[in-house]
């Protein structure tokens, strides 16, 4: 009699750490996800913001003096 209360004793003691377990994976879990999606974010602007400095780069580097340029390479904005 003894040992079947001990024995159920330690299952439900267990379950109550087994349910804790899943909880902190289900934490675990939802947190890898978030940082995932932050970590994709990031990305996707370091992509934008590299493609921007080539393209600055790259006007810089158009507008150095000792090029024949002509007005019509000069088009305003709106054209």
């Amino acid at each position: 009699m003894e040992a079947e209360r001990r024995i159920d004793v330690l299952e439900a003691r267990l379950e109550g750490e087994l349910g804790e377990l899943q909880i902190k994976l289900a934490y675990a879990e939802d947190l890898l996800d978030t940082l995932n999606t932050t970590v994709f974010r990031q990305q996707q602007q370091l992509d934008l913001l590299q493609e921007q400095l080539r393209m600055l780069r790259q006007q810089f580097n158009d507008s150095l003096p000792g090029e024949q340029r002509s007005l019509r390479d000069e088009v305003p904005p709106h054209y």
